[in-house]
């Protein structure tokens, strides 16, 4: 991929990238951070990378990753810093969105992942599969569990809008 290449498809693949690894992560700038990362990765392997061989993908699973590493180190500081100080006060995002990401954040993280990449990133289950590296079985498995988990947690026209309207179109 020439850096002409590289630059169209970063201008273009960048925004939707953010935007799926916000639903991940539920934290914007923290998408952002990955998103960028995963850019400056895929900038050192550029000479590598062929358009028909889905770089998005590629991006979109080391952005991923990185973001769980991210978690975990720092879900350990946090543990760290609990035992020092007590919480700090700051207000929250909107009720709809509070609601949202905590019921994904309540997922398991590969239920998690099967969901966002479905119902956000507009993948298939044979593409979610793929990318993840699971069986097709395993993919649907954890969509219905991860959807069924989200109807207990979100209201039911929440629960309508996350996983009501793609039925029809993505049944696989």
């Amino acid at each position: 991929m020439t850096e002409e290449e590289f630059d169209a498809f970063y201008a273009a693949a960048f925004p939707r990238l953010v935007g799926q690894l916000y639903a991940f992560t539920g934290d914007h700038a923290e998408a952002q951070d990955v998103v960028q990362e995963a850019f400056v990765r895929a900038w050192d392997r550029r000479a590598s990378f062929d358009a028909a061989e889905a770089p998005e993908a590629w991006i979109r699973t080391v952005a991923t990753r990185l973001a769980v590493s991210r978690f975990r180190r720092a879900r350990r500081w946090l543990e760290l810093v609990r035992r020092d100080s007590p919480p700090e006060q700051t207000p929250g995002p909107g009720p709809e969105h509070v609601a949202l990401v905590a019921a994904l954040r309540a997922l398991p993280p590969a239920q998690r992942l099967a969901v966002v990449l479905y119902h956000v990133c507009d993948l298939s289950v044979d593409q979610i599969a793929a990318e993840t590296g699971a069986p097709v079985g395993t993919v649907k498995a954890r969509l219905a569990r991860g959807r069924a988990a989200l109807a207990r947690h979100l209201s039911p026209e929440e629960a309508e809008t996350m996983t009501g309207t793609k039925e029809a179109t993505h049944a696989s």
